[in-house]
């Protein structure tokens, strides 16, 4: 059932004695708990999780007067509020929520709320890929270029974290699909969208829906607002030929005939007002030409904010990436290892490989997220020595890739690290992107990453000390 068409405006009075149900304990609810509480309204936080599993969220609300209910929702609950926020992990599609949305009772994300309380202007991120990467990006460009710029949403920070700060220029919000299903007023001045990859089909019916929520970033957006979008992405196309809005385009593949972010051989160039170059590709910090990509959203959203090119250009050269996303973890006997445990869909897992020519060893595998991939084949083909599998995923991988490459099996994070270095050899990539969700072994990607990176640095310090 959709939102569409339901206005809601809130404001601090509004939210006084008001019955607010939160759904979802993980930091997003407890920002959202938080944030209501303050302005006085009577709110209960739910989640499936047993209690065991969320002690702190839950000591914060009841220590403010909240009520929490956990190992299942009850709809009694859900109907007796007047107002229901969702944590971004959880679907519109959970039938107290579909009961609720019906009898009229309105149903936003956590960023909506934040975005009634927030003074500043707001760029916003979304995209398959890439997101955290530009997000952070965007805010070094803008608090380089003399403004106070805060990133917050999706990349681990909650918008509702960040209302109480003070005079802020920009919020850089990143925004995953789940966030956009439940937006009704949200609206940044500054949208991005850098690239459409099939994603998140375990909880989307088709592509289609998947791509439609993404697009919502514009839904709110006017003559006076920009749309940032990538020139070079087939699933774009049609949104950029559609909206009517300021478009603002980036392409690492050809010169662009409006305003924009383009190469001109080995530098980047900006076509606008300020026309000129930005910085050569390769003295960016970060590699990889999915980063390129990122790198070039972020000058975009630095010029429209009018950032000079060469401030744009520090903050490229000087930026060196993200924990888990493609990140260079040490090299042991001259087999470099990185952690791209962020890489949870097909086209990351394409991009991820794109990065280095050759004799990669490549570990893929967790829960599976329905993606294709047999989309990998010839990449693997051309780049890839040696796939280990882990986790639930194993057999559909298997089944996928065989034949494109030697491919094993293995039970564990330190099986498969273990394996890989004793088939590796001088000048091989060791590379952990796993294209899958890693809820079969891990609480989260970030546990994922971080383990694999303590497994390589226990195998370094044991072959040190041989």
């Amino acid at each position: 059932m959709s939102l569409e068409g339901k206005k809601i405006k809130i404001e601090a009075s509004d939210l006084r004695g008001k019955k607010v149900l939160v759904v979802g304990a993980a930091r997003s609810g407890e920002a959202a708990a938080e944030l209501l509480m303050k302005y006085r309204a009577m709110v209960t936080l739910t989640d499936t999780k047993p209690e065991a599993e969320l002690e702190s969220s839950l000591s914060l609300v009841r220590n403010k007067g909240g009520e929490v209910e956990t190992g299942g929702h009850r709809l009694e609950t859900f109907l007796g509020s007047e107002l229901i926020i969702l944590s971004p992990g959880v679907p519109l599609t959970i039938e107290p929520l579909q009961e609720a949305i019906r009898r009229g009772i309105p149903v936003i994300s956590e960023v909506e709320l934040a975005y009634h309380f927030l003074k500043g202007t707001i760029i916003g991120v979304t995209g398959s890929n890439g997101k955290s990467t530009t997000a952070t990006l965007i805010g070094d460009v803008l608090n380089r270029g003399g403004y106070r710029a805060v990133v917050a949403g999706n990349i681990g920070n909650p918008l509702c974290g960040v209302v109480a700060r003070k005079e802020i220029d920009y919020y850089v919000v990143e925004l995953s699909s789940f966030q956009l299903e439940s937006i009704v007023a949200f609206r940044p001045h500054i949208s991005l969208l850098l690239n459409i990859t099939p994603d998140h089909l375990d909880r989307y019916p088709s592509f289609g829906d998947y791509i439609r929520a993404k697009e919502r970033i514009f839904k709110n957006q006017t003559d006076d607002d920009y749309a940032i979008l990538n020139a070079d992405d087939p699933q774009s196309q049609p949104l950029i030929k559609r909206l009517p809005l300021n478009k603002f385009l980036f392409s690492r593949q050809k010169k662009l005939e409006g305003r924009g972010i383009f190469l001109r051989g080995d530098l980047m160039m900006c076509q606008n007002r300020q026309n000129g170059e930005i910085i050569r590709t390769d003295e960016i910090g970060i590699r990889g030409s999915h980063n390129l990509e990122n790198a070039m959203a972020a000058a975009a959203a630095g010029i429209l904010c009018g950032v000079e090119p060469r401030i744009i250009g520090d903050a490229l050269r000087s930026f060196r990436g993200l924990e888990h996303r493609l990140e260079y973890v040490t090299t042991i006997k001259r087999i470099a290892f990185y952690n791209d445990s962020k890489a949870t869909n097909i086209g990351a897992v394409y991009k991820s490989l794109e990065s280095f020519p050759g004799n990669i060893i490549l570990l893929l595998g967790g829960r599976d997220k329905g993606g294709d991939f047999t989309r990998l084949r010839e990449l693997i083909r051309e780049r890839v020595k040696l796939i280990l599998v882990i986790g639930e995923a194993r057999e559909k991988i298997t089944a996928s890739l065989g034949g494109a490459a030697p491919l094993l099996p293995c039970g564990d994070m330190r099986q498969a690290v273990e394996t890989g270095f004793s088939r590796g050899e001088a000048g091989d990539v060791f590379l952990l992107a796993p294209g899958c969700t890693s809820f079969d072994m891990f609480a989260n990607f970030e546990e994922r990453g971080r383990i694999f990176k303590q497994e390589v640095n226990r195998l370094k310090h044991r072959e040190r000390n041989a």
